[in-house]
């Protein structure tokens, strides 16, 4: 999409945009840490925990897994996730010649239809321990229980659904901040940050996109002027861009992935929409931006994700592997496996005394420090906001 009349109205925005501060994401200097605008990302903690250990490890027949999407819809938000669980592992193994863990990787394609099988394949694999996943909330939703039941210990980089923790699941663990934490800083973001006082909030039909716009509902109170829903896979959004048309909003928060949030993003534009347009992690991704095209200029995004930028060796060694730089969530991958080595490396041989060692862990890891409360929630949960800027999602300030 492009035009005169488009190019002229976002040229507009961006100006708006340039006097809040500026960004910072990771794919191609975007979506995960990249770009040199707004507050200072945070460094690399010298008490960080280290895959590599010391070395010295000892184990045998010894696996963890990613579950999650590999090929399916929004597959970008998975790989990044595995990319870093990827690396976690190599650095862990060229490093311990007694402990060789094995990842084995299964494609759940971001589905809860699909998730029940992979993960039956992967709780029935003895020499598995644990497990860097699943990414989407409502395939988490389908499968926690079977977890709880194996005993096998989740780690999930960017499940965020607050009801995920409330199931009585003994073996589920979040890596980030879930939507009770992200809901109230995307209003705070919209309220204080871009001004807005009438807001539009449209939703998809995911577990995610809806528990999170209900957060932001209830946090935006009489602002919100009009709502919305759209369906996974729809592509042509006519009678949701007439609603926002009619309502004529500061501030649009789409709640929802980033296959979707494009092509809307696009016909909002197109039609000289100049609301400033917010979404959250499940957007934040160079595919969003690639996309939607120029409709993607001047956009925010609020993540419970720290951008990676400052993590230099980290940058530099994620690269070599994937070949692009570090996206959404890429750095919580790395964490999440670098914590599961960590109990192998401690002498954990079996799935109960894995989930043993991440249900008492406290430690610092990249990007935050970990340690969950008695219902798998972390005790630490920080937001940040990031924009596209220059067709490059950077970061932009954390939300206090």
């Amino acid at each position: 999409m492009s035009g005169t009349r488009l190019v002229r109205a976002l040229a507009t925005t961006a100006v708006v945009a340039l006097a809040i501060a500026g960004c910072g994401g990771g794919g191609n200097d975007s979506s995960g840490g990249g770009g040199t605008s707004g507050a200072a990302g945070p460094t690399k903690a010298a008490n960080a925990a280290d895959p590599r250990g010391d070395g010295k490890a000892q184990c045998n027949n010894a696996s963890l897994a990613y579950i999650g999407t590999i090929a399916g819809d929004n597959a970008a938000l998975g790989l990044a996730i595995l990319n870093g669980a990827r690396l976690a592992v190599k650095q862990h193994n060229a490093a311990n010649p007694g402990c060789q863990v094995n990842l084995r990787e299964f494609d759940s394609e971001g589905s809860p239809d699909k998730a029940p099988g992979v993960v039956a394949q992967a709780v029935n694999t003895p020499d598995i321990l644990g497990v860097v996943g699943l990414p989407f909330s409502g395939e988490s939703k389908a499968v926690g229980k079977t977890f709880s039941d194996a005993g096998l210990v989740t780690l999930s980089p960017s499940a965020t659904n607050p009801g995920l923790s409330k199931n009585g699941w003994k073996t589920f663990f979040r890596a980030l901040g879930n939507d009770s934490v992200q809901g109230p800083a995307a209003a705070k973001f919209i309220t204080n940050d871009l001004k807005a006082s009438k807001v539009c909030v449209i939703r998809d039909d995911s577990e995610y996109g809806s528990g999170l716009a209900a957060a932001v509902k209830e946090a935006l109170g009489s602002k919100v002027v009009c709502e919305d829903q759209v369906k996974s896979k729809q592509k042509e959004f006519a009678a949701t861009v007439s609603k926002v048309e009619a309502a004529k909003p500061d501030a649009i928060f789409y709640s929802g992935y980033y296959t979707e949030a494009a092509p809307l993003a696009d016909q909002l534009f197109n039609k000289g929409v100049t609301a400033k347009l917010v979404a959250p992690d499940g957007t934040k991704d160079d595919q969003f931006v690639k996309n939607s095209g120029d409709a993607a200029e001047g956009s925010y995004f609020t993540c419970p994700c720290v951008p990676a930028d400052e993590f230099k060796e980290f940058t530099a060694e994620y690269k070599k592997l994937a070949n692009t730089d570090p996206s959404t969530y890429s750095a919580e991958g790395y964490d999440a496996a670098t914590i599961l080595l960590k109990a192998i490396d401690g002498g954990k041989k079996d799935r109960a005394s894995v989930l043993e060692f991440v249900r008492t862990y406290e430690g610092q890891g990249l990007t935050k420090k970990f340690k969950w409360d008695a219902t798998g929630e972390l005790t630490e949960t920080p937001v940040w906001s990031y924009k596209v800027e220059g067709g490059k999602i950077v970061k932009n300030k954390p939300i206090g």
